[in-house]
């Protein structure tokens, strides 16, 4: 069995009719776990509300700025805005996005719990959302937070974080480059937005493993990098917990990047990563062509599933 963790209110988050961000990327995945072979493993369950959260805001201001959460609830409860070119906030987007971060902290519990993986379906997305600003489509640094509410957990001392979005992961490597206990890994276009994650960069403890990939690249680039750079990475940082910024816009099929993959490819990095541990929380990031997006989803999760 594999816990799901959604909540149709992430449907609320509006981003606007052509937006790539939409509503309807979590309504493809939904209705393709549900028709799915493995359909009756799957345990639903929804977050729990954020104002019952006490974790939430309690972690939410040690990773951004108060101005920040401030300026998302004032235009949130003020009709909605920007706040760039990318990254609409509506009426409802400041408690949804608490509700996804609360989801976030669930699948946290759910897999230390279980032991075995679980998966976060929830939007908007946060890995491009730096400490006091959001872009990028992303509110708040969900995979950064989870982290951090990892490290307070008893027998928890490192969490690394692999982010496989073709886009590098600005925001949680700004957030946890500086923490020895969080390592951060992350294949990605480049050049490709936001022109961040370029191998050179290493955190502040040797705890950073960008490995930037060029357009075109397909799985014959992605395994070599997976089989000798990712996992002897990650098994050197020996993790307690593993979370994947699970972004699936690396699609050979997806209107936002240059990259070749195909959905099975996904299985076969999250056969990777079972490999370091089966306490993974997978949570979901980009992607954007909803046929190859849910498809890789039930890719991900079939292999969990094994």
């Amino acid at each position: 069995m594999l816990s799901v963790i959604y909540s149709d209110e992430f449907l609320d988050h509006k981003t606007g009719n052509y937006h790539p961000e939409k509503p309807e990327r979590l309504k493809a995945i939904v209705q393709a776990l549900k028709d799915a072979a493995f359909a009756e493993k799957i345990v639903w369950r929804e977050p729990t509300p954020a104002l019952e959260n006490s974790s939430v805001m309690q972690l939410l201001v040690n990773v951004h700025s108060p101005g920040y959460i401030n300026k998302i609830k004032e235009i949130a409860t003020t009709g909605g805005g920007y706040l760039d070119g990318d990254t609409p906030v509506s009426p409802r987007s400041y408690d949804v996005a608490l509700l996804a971060v609360s989801a976030w902290l669930d699948g946290i519990n759910t897999v230390l719990t279980s032991e075995n993986p679980a998966f976060v379906l929830a939007r908007p997305p946060g890995h491009h959302a730096e400490s006091d600003a959001g872009m990028g489509f992303c509110l708040f640094s969900n995979a950064a937070i989870a982290a951090y509410y990892a490290l307070e957990m008893q027998g928890i001392n490192r969490v690394a974080i692999i982010d496989w979005d073709v886009h590098h992961g600005n925001g949680t490597q700004a957030i946890v480059e500086t923490n020895p206990q969080i390592a951060y890994c992350s294949l990605h276009q480049y050049p490709c937005y936001p022109g961040t994650g370029r191998a050179t960069e290493r955190g502040f403890h040797n705890n950073v493993l960008n490995l930037p990939v060029p357009p075109g690249s397909d799985i014959s680039v992605y395994q070599p990098l997976w089989e000798k750079k990712v996992v002897p990475f990650l098994t050197e940082f020996q993790p307690d917990l593993l979370i994947v910024s699970a972004g699936y816009d690396a699609n050979a099929d997806d209107p936002l990047a240059s990259v070749n993959l195909q959905p099975q490819d996904y299985g076969l990095f999250t056969n990777y990563c079972l490999g370091i541990t089966r306490k993974i929380l997978f949570g979901l990031e980009g992607g954007y062509d909803l046929d190859t997006l849910s498809q890789s989803v039930v890719a991900t999760i079939n292999s969990c599933l094994r």
